[in-house]
Order: C-alpha cells, then sequence, then structure tokens
C-alpha cells in the first residue's frame, strides 16, 4: 500500500522528548524546546515574533482575536480551504466573504477582492494554497488603501517564498502548521507570526490564557493576573520537542519532497501534453521545477466522475489518493455563517476535479514510478481529456 501520507522520524525527536522529560524536568508549555522553535521560526523567516501553538487554527483564532474582529465584521478569504480558516472568524462572530480562485495557482484571485470590500470589511486571509503564493503585493496593496488587516493562511506553505521572502511573514500576521500532513510535522501544532511589532504584547497575552504571565517571569510585575481575553494556545514542551528536531531538518526533508514533485511533473507532463490531465502551476514553463515546498502533488481530472473512477482505479492497486477541498461557500455551515461575493465558478468546478497524489519525505522514488505507471494504465482505457490550467 502506498499511502497519501505517512509521518516519520528524521532523527532527534524521541531523544529530544527525553530530555524534555528527564533533563529539563518540564512538559507542559513554554519550555526550553518551545523557545528554541520561536527563535528558530524568527531567525530562518525573518519575522520580529514567532509564537508557538497547538494548532494553526488556534493561531488563527489568536489572529482573529487581534484584529478584534466584532460580530458582524467581514473577512474576505477564498472558498477553497479547509475550514479552520473561516471557523476562526465566525467564532468572534465575524463573517467570512468567501471569493473565487484563479484557475492556474488555486489561490485566491486578488482581482476579485475589491467588488468583495464593504464598509463591513476588516480583514483579507489569502491561502497559499499547496505552498504556491498567492499574489501578495496585489493583496497588500489593496488593503492597505482600505485599511485591512492580511492574515496570511501560510498553513502549508513553510519556507516558500514571494519574491524573495517566506510565506507567512508578508502580511500583518501569518499562520503556520505542523499537522502530521504537513512537511514538518509534531502531531498537531502550529505558529502565529507576528509581522508587526503592535500586536506582539497583546499576543504574548492571548497565548497566557488572558494573563500578563509573561512579564511576571521577566521581572516587570509583581505578580500576574488575569488581564484580557485569552486560552490554552500554546502547545506542551512534548510537541514542541518534537518539532523541533523537525525543524533543524527542514532543508533537508523540503529538498526531498520538491524532488518527487519534480519526478511526478516529469513523467505525468506527456499526459498533460495529451490534455488527459492538467499539472499543477509552475512560475516557468521553461524550467518546469517545484515552484514552492513540495507540499501537494496534484493533478486535475475531465470530471468528477472520472476523478472518482481513477481513485477507485489506484485503491484497487494499493495506492491512497485523495480530493481536496468541499468549497466552503456550499457547505452548511458556509451558508449559515458567510456569504460570497460574484460567482466562485473556478471554485465550484475544479474541487470536483483536483486529485492530490501520494507525496511523503519516506517516499521512494519507485513509488512515484509506480503511482504514474498505475495512472496511466486508467487513461489507456479512456478516451477523456480535460484542457490544462492556465
Amino acid at each position: 500500500m502506498i499511502p497519501y501520507n505517512r509521518p516519520f522520524i528524521g532523527g532527534k525527536e524521541l531523544s529530544n522528548i527525553a530530555q524534555a522529560v528527564i533533563k529539563y524536568g518540564h512538559i507542559s508549555g513554554d519550555g526550553v524546546f518551545t523557545k528554541r522553535c520561536q527563535a528558530w521560526l524568527q531567525e530562518t523567516l525573518g519575522c520580529p515574533r514567532a509564537l508557538l501553538t497547538h494548532s494553526c487554527t488556534a493561531a488563527l483564532e489568536m489572529a482573529a482575536i487581534l484584529c478584534d474582529i466584532q460580530p458582524g465584521d467581514e473577512v474576505i478569504m477564498p472558498s477553497y480551504t479547509f475550514v479552520s480558516t473561516a471557523n476562526a472568524f465566525v467564532l468572534r462572530g465575524g463573517v467570512p466573504v468567501f471569493v473565487d480562485i484563479r484557475p492556474d495557482t488555486l489561490n485566491m484571485d486578488e482581482t476579485l477582492l475589491e467588488e468583495a470590500i464593504t464598509p463591513r470589511t476588516k480583514a483579507i486571509v489569502p491561502v497559499h494554497y499547496a505552498g504556491v503564493p498567492c499574489a501578495m503585493d496585489e493583496i497588500n496593496a489593496i488593503a492597505k488603501e482600505y485599511k485591512l488587516f492580511v492574515i496570511e493562511d501560510a498553513a502549508q506553505a513553510l519556507l516558500s517564498k514571494y519574491k524573495g521572502r517566506f510565506l507567512g511573514t508578508l502580511g500583518h500576521m501569518g499562520t503556520l502548521s505542523f499537522h502530521e500532513t504537513k512537511n514538518i510535522i509534531s502531531g498537531e501544532g502550529g505558529a502565529l507570526l507576528l509581522n508587526d511589532e503592535r500586536f506582539a504584547e497583546r499576543a504574548e497575552i492571548l497565548w497566557e490564557k488572558g494573563t500578563n504571565r509573561k512579564k511576571f517571569f521577566r521581572g516587570e510585575v509583581d505578580k500576574y493576573t488575569w488581564v484580557d481575553v485569552g486560552s490554552s494556545f500554546l502547545p506542551s514542551e512534548i510537541i514542541a520537542a518534537f518539532l523541533h528536531a523537525q525543524l533543524e531538518m527542514t532543508e533537508t526533508i523540503i529538498n526531498k519532497r520538491c524532488r518527487l514533485f519534480d519526478l511526478y511533473y516529469s513523467l505525468l507532463e506527456p499526459l498533460a501534453r495529451k490534455e488527459k490531465i492538467g499539472l499543477p502551476w509552475v512560475e516557468n514553463a521553461l524550467d518546469r521545477t517545484c515552484p514552492s515546498n513540495g507540499h501537494i502533488f496534484y493533478i486535475v481530472t475531465a470530471s468528477l466522475e472520472e476523478r472518482s473512477a481513477l481513485i477507485e482505479h489506484l485503491k484497487t492497486n494499493g495506492i491512497h489518493a485523495v480530493f481536496h477541498y468541499i468549497p466552503l461557500h456550499s457547505s452548511p455551515a458556509g451558508k449559515k455563517f458567510g456569504r460570497t461575493s460574484g460567482d466562485l465558478n473556478f471554485t465550484t468546478d475544479l474541487s470536483d476535479r483536483v486529485l492530490r497524489l501520494p507525496l511523503f519525505y519516506e517516499m521512494a522514488e519507485e513509488e512515484v514510478h509506480g503511482v504514474v505507471d498505475r495512472i496511466n494504465e486508467f487513461y489507456e482505457k479512456s478516451d477523456s481529456g480535460v484542457s490544462r490550467l492556465v
């Protein structure tokens, strides 16, 4: 069986956990490994402040509080994203406003933002799907003009860049995920990147359950107390210990995933030239190499029916491939809590046709060949076709 994803241990994860328990005697949050992970994120990404969280969902919830989202405030985002992107703002009474995606990158279409803005709009949440960057220059320019916050959902985008800068560091805030399905993992886990210093002090208070406990530890106050809303957003030290070992291997892990991405692309390109499938966006058509951090490799089929048949064919041959996502605007909660701006035709169409193929750090090149062989086998029996992504 070739799974869609397989969590892995890269080297020092278990040793780090043992150190947290035995050497440092601290397994609740904000210990030695939490601080090391935060320092790694700050130094590597170049952001002023990073706070580890127990999930990317928690990081988004913190961002919603920091933006002071109030009931009725609108937040523009793509419908083609995970539910956490919307839930974080709905929990504060916010209204998700769903816009369509671009057919090339599957990211929010920046040309649709201005028509989605109303007097109630408070923030824009670009989601960097598959680690491919949104058009951040245009998004930030619109946000600046209308005085809106920009919160990057960079859950899939660790070490992906936009014009030389790391994703998650281009908006007012960014959020990362270390869920076991991501490139760098800790089971569950995430981080909030604070790129605007005005949020730093309050973020620290929210992170510490609404108390000024960090000031107390720094000797800035003689006792700590409840001063604001907050929650238990920080992860345990066991999670941080596991994560730190992975962060030390980030370059190795992402390079391997990018090699697998490139191999998939080269092997499937003949099928795409025959217009049987669509392939992921690449920045330069003459240099078809991994455009981001190798997080996802997907193909686009001709129809929902074809995708379902291909999934079953692969499953029969011991290969697990999955689709991604059910659009939020068409979900029961999306209809209840949000609204759409314009037609979401690309979102509706592509969500029925995108198929994600197995891609994980320990995957062998022979397994990539095996997946592609089975895909070619499927299309040899089929005359269906699809226009390439443009």
